[in-house]
């Protein structure tokens, strides 16, 4: 009697559908992880644009620059573009604005710190950083 050596063609076969059916759950998953990631890059920056504001403020009671982000205020990073806009005496709104493949999302700060996302996961007055829509 002959002893078989190698894997049969079902074998191979089962073997690649597994295979298969394991990529088109884990790819969509770690996609939005990726996302995820990159959004986190808007959320710190705003957060610290919005720290420099208000230091910007205690040093000239006001918030109004002349035009644009106070110099300290980073005007875009990997990701996102940032923008100064309503800036008066005592009010502002930082906006960050996605690039690239993020183009669909703007997460923004105010003076008060509220907080607003238009996603595709949806709008908030809030910063929705994951499917679902919550905060």
């Amino acid at each position: 009697m002959k002893l078989q050596k190698g894997f049969s063609l079902i074998e191979l076969l089962i073997t690649v559908a597994i295979v298969g059916i394991l990529a088109s759950v884990a790819l969509p998953a770690y996609q939005d992880h990726i996302i995820r990631g990159q959004l986190a890059e808007a959320t710190s920056m705003l957060s610290d644009a919005r720290i420099k504001m208000e230091q910007y403020f205690q040093d000239n009671r006001t918030y109004d620059t002349g035009g644009g982000c106070p110099g300290s205020i980073a005007t875009s990073s990997k990701y996102f573009d940032y923008t100064c806009n309503g800036l008066a005496a005592d009010t502002y709104q930082i906006t960050a604005t996605g690039k690239g493949n993020l183009s669909t999302y703007i997460f923004s700060i105010n003076q008060n710190n509220e907080r607003s996302s238009n996603t595709p996961w949806g709008n908030g007055a809030c910063w929705i950083t994951s499917r679902g829509g919550v905060c």
